[in-house]
């Protein structure tokens, strides 16, 4: 799940460590030989509006900050459980704006997969469609 999020388009970046871009890679090798856990966080192109989009296109995630349930859930930390600190103040705990966390359930991975792809697609067409997508995607043009 992590690699496919690592290789999504509309994915700026995956922190996890059973990937071995991670720089906590080696240590998740000596230290979860069994794997790295069921928790990814990854960061969404276009922040708050299209990470609130993902979210509602997800149709096997739950949206709860729980984590380590049967059940895959997910949850955009900034505009909820860190929603009353300023920005800086999220970053200093490193939400970002971006952010996604994933809690990954018992599910099969193969749906899973696909609905994360789904959400994606969805969400990614929405912010090109929209006039913020519109200004990044004409940046630099006259």
């Amino acid at each position: 799940m992590a690699q496919f999020l690592e290789k999504h388009e509309e994915v700026e970046w995956v922190n996890y460590p059973g990937l071995e871009s991670s720089p906590y890679y080696a240590l998740a090798q000596k230290y979860l030989p069994d794997g790295a856990g069921a928790l990814i966080t990854f960061g969404i192109r276009g922040g708050t509006e299209v990470a609130k989009s993902f979210i509602n296109s997800l149709q096997i995630f739950s949206l709860l900050a729980n984590i380590g349930d049967a059940k895959s859930l997910v949850i955009h930390p900034a505009s909820t459980t860190h929603q009353q600190l300023t920005e800086a103040e999220q970053r200093a705990t490193g939400t970002t704006l971006e952010l996604i966390r994933l809690s990954v359930g018992i599910e099969d991975v193969r749906d899973i997969i696909a609905d994360l792809d789904q959400a994606l697609t969805k969400s990614g067409r929405a912010l090109s469609e929209s006039p913020e997508g519109k200004k990044v995607a004409g940046a630099g043009t006259p």
